[in-house]
Formats: structure tokens, C-alpha cells, sequence
């Protein structure tokens, strides 16, 4: 495949200012940047004018479902959703069923996404068996698969005295420890923040503080260890303070990530007990938000995260109490956060590519993605003046638990190619 794309507007993580040029690709290849490119016979031309040439962006907290919980979501339409939204790369949760904490289970997810994905697929595994908190899982194991993060999403490790342990054994081997922070005796299975809101609905809300006691344990596990721990989802503005100071601190190695939804919405978005905003953990108040926006700016979040939790219309359309938590992303997330941030001048396309794309490769150890002459061919082009609806049409996640449904944001994924084809092509449509 030859293709040449012309007047592009390149997007890099090191400089906020938007490159012009043309890229030629060839056999997966980018063979030239400049302009006047020769083009070779058979060359696909596609005119770029006014959009922008970026990296894929890469999900490294996705909830595919699969095995065990096919009809909300599989690894096939996961890895489809994620293509339409920009993304060409995850790492799935072990919280499967059987959860993903043994070689055996980690190498029959392996073979379904070598079978069934168009986009490489990772998986973390278990802590604790069946992550019940108790027991190791077989680490060793799945390292030797190839698994590098360890977790037991969604639920906290409970026995710190297990994750320690756990701690000091695989780090050894070069794994890492990512870390849903929750006490579950304080927070409760509502997954509603604690505040007016839960006041109002009449819930009993869960504590802010039930979040970040935990951010602050495993932390210090780390640090005891010498362990690289990774803080998933942070939802308030006093768990980001709290994983600035100890990264100020500089003697342990934390990083963090942050989702669209606890940037975009708040407690107040849930109105008469609407489900879609229902998440764990759970949406918190303006000033929250505010926080966590600042520790993306900033650095404090190394990095954006989906966690992408699909769930089937019918147990979405339960109470808000009996209805699960989650919201799906990977359709939706590059095209909020441009519309709500990038095009209202918050923060620009290197802060999207850097937190996007190239920090949540290198958590999982593999190279950033970049635009340049010898690189593999693994890009996306993005039209800023386009517009996208998200009917249940256009979505390719199996579930369509999100509240930007049948809504339209400004912005569109029109191209994306992975190598030597092209995944998803919109040119012309519309």
C-alpha cells in the first residue's frame, strides 16, 4: 500500500505548535515528510487540508468482557470500538470470568484477540486469585506471556500484607502494580459520591475519602517495596494532591491516570437517578474536576484512560442503586476531549498525544508512536471542523452505556492505519 497524505497538519508530544506537510507511506512504512513529495505509481492521494496527523492513541484501562461476560462485550467489538475512536492499542482487566490471574487464562485471551482484533491487544493479570484478595495469583506465569501489569480492577486488593508481598516478589521481574482504590466498607456499592446530590436522590453516598485512603496505602506499599505502582481512574481533587506529593517526594515510582468522564461530568449530571452516570468510582463535584484537570495539565496524571466498563441496555435500565457501574469510552473519548478541551483552548493536541498515545505505551514498556521518517506506519487523522453523532449506528462497542449518546461533539476520526492497512476510512462520507 501506497499512500500519501497532503497538507496535513502534524501533531507531536514534544511541541505545541501543528507541523504542515505531506507523509508518504509505503509498505507500512513512513517513507517521507516534506512537500512536493514525488508520488509514486499507484499512490493513494488524500488531500489532509485543515485536519490534523497524529499517533494512535493507545488505552491502557479497557473492560473487554471477555470470556465470561460476551453479551456486554467482546474482544472483537472492543478492539472495533476502540479503531473508531482513534485507538490502536489496549490493555485489557483481569476481571473476567475466570478472572485473568493464571498462564492458562492469559493465553487463551491471547489467542482470541490474535483470532479476533485488528489492533494489538495486552492483558494485565491478577493480583490475588480469582481476585479475591487472598492469594497470590500464578505471576510468574503470566509474566512469562508477557503480562506486565498487575491488578485486581475492579476491586481493591484488600489484604495489604498479600499486595506487599505480592510487591516484592514480581517487581523482581520487571511487573508493575496498578491499583483501583476503593474502601469497600466505606464506599458502599452505590457508587454515588457522598455530597448534595446522594443528599438530594436519597442514596447514601460514597466518601471521597474511601478512595483516596487507599491511593495513600498503596503508595506507601510501593514505596516499602520498591515497586512501581500505577493509581487507576483518580476521581477527586485531594487523591491527585495526594499522588503530587508523593511524586514531589521522588524515592518511589507512582504514576496515574485520569478518564474523560471525571474530567467531563460531575454529581450534579445524574439528575432523576440517570444510570449512564453511574461509575465506580463515581462522578464528584465542579471543583474535583477543576482539580483533576490541573493534574493533567501539570503532569500529575501520567497519563488518559478510558476504563471503558460495557454494560447490556437491560441491567443499565435497572434502579440506580441495582444498576452496575460503568461507562464505555473508546468511541467516544478522542472526540470529548477535543470538543470539550482542545478546541475551547484548555489544553492542546501535545498534551492528547503525550497522555494518549506515547505515556501509556511506555507504562506497558513499548516505544511511542511518532510521525517520522522510518516509523511504522500507526497514525490517524483527525478533522477538528467535522462533526460526530453518536447513535447507536455509529458506535461499535457492543454496549452503549454512555451519556453522549445520540448526542453530536465537534470533531471526526476520519482515517486510521495500523501498518499496511487501513483500519477505518471515513474520507468522503457526509
Amino acid at each position: 500500500m501506497n499512500l500519501l497524505i497532503t497538507n496535513a497538519r502534524i501533531a507531536s508530544e514534544n511541541s505545541p505548535t501543528l507541523t504542515e506537510a505531506d507523509v508518504l507511506l509505503s509498505d507500512g512504512i513512513i517513507r517521507e515528510i516534506g512537500k512536493d513529495l514525488s508520488t509514486p505509481a499507484g499512490t493513494r492521494i488524500i488531500d489532509a487540508r485543515h485536519r490534523i496527523l497524529m499517533p494512535g492513541m493507545f488505552d491502557a484501562h479497557v473492560h473487554f468482557r471477555e470470556p465470561g461476560f460476551e453479551a456486554k462485550e467482546t474482544i472483537a467489538t472492543g478492539t472495533e470500538a476502540a479503531i473508531n475512536g482513534g485507538i490502536t492499542g489496549v490493555v485489557m482487566m483481569p476481571n473476567t470470568r475466570p478472572a485473568i490471574d493464571s498462564a492458562t487464562v492469559v493465553a487463551n485471551v491471547l489467542d482470541i484477540a490474535k483470532r479476533t482484533a485488528r489492533i494489538p491487544v495486552y492483558t494485565s493479570g491478577c493480583v490475588t486469585k480469582d481476585r479475591h484478595g487472598k492469594e497470590m495469583a500464578g505471576l510468574d506465569g503470566m509474566r512469562a506471556l508477557g503480562v506486565k501489569m498487575l491488578t485486581d480492577d475492579g476491586d481493591t486488593t484488600a489484604d495489604p500484607a498479600v499486595l506487599l508481598r505480592a510487591m516484592q516478589y514480581a517487581t523482581e521481574f520487571g511487573m508493575f502494580f496498578a491499583s483501583h482504590c476503593e474502601v469497600p466498607e466505606l464506599a458502599g456499592p452505590r457508587a454515588l459520591n457522598e455530597g448534595v446530590v446522594s443528599y438530594r436522590l436519597g442514596i447514601k453516598g460514597s466518601p471521597a475519602c474511601a478512595e483516596e485512603i487507599i491511593i495513600d496505602r498503596d503508595i506507601r506499599l510501593a514505596h516499602a517495596a520498591g515497586a512501581h505502582i500505577h493509581i487507576q481512574h483518580v476521581s477527586s481533587k485531594l487523591g491527585m494532591e495526594t499522588i503530587r506529593w508523593w511524586k514531589q517526594r521522588g524515592d518511589v515510582r507512582v504514576t496515574a491516570e485520569v478518564s474523560p468522564h471525571h474530567l467531563l461530568f460531575t454529581d450534579e449530571d445524574i439528575g432523576d437517578y440517570d444510570t449512564h452516570y453511574k461509575m465506580n468510582p463515581p462522578l464528584r463535584t465542579q471543583a474535583d474536576n477543576e482539580g483533576l484537570l490541573e493534574g493533567l495539565i501539570e503532569g500529575v496524571f501520567d497519563l488518559i484512560a478510558t476504563d471503558h466498563a460495557p454494560h447490556t441496555p437491560f441491567e443499565k435500565s435497572q434502579d440506580f442503586i441495582s444498576a452496575p457501574n460503568g461507562i464505555t469510552g473508546m468511541d467516544t473519548a478522542l472526540v470529548s476531549l477535543y470538543h470539550y478541551f482542545v478546541a475551547t483552548g484548555k489544553f492542546g493536541w501535545d498534551l492528547i498525544v503525550k497522555r494518549y498515545s506515547a505515556e501509556p505505551r511506555r507504562l506497558m514498556g513499548l516505544p511511542a508512536v511518532s510521525i517520522e521518517v522510518g516509523q511504522p506506519a500507526n497514525l490517524i487523522l483527525f478533522d477538528p471542523d467535522a462533526e460526530t453523532t453518536f447513535s447507536k449506528d455509529f458506535m461499535k462497542s457492543k454496549s452503549q452505556n454512555t451519556p453522549f449518546l445520540d448526542k453530536t461533539l465537534k470533531g471526526s476520526v476520519d482515517l486510521v492505519v495500523l501498518g499496511t492497512e487501513v483500519l477505518l476510512d471515513r474520507q468522503g462520507e457526509g
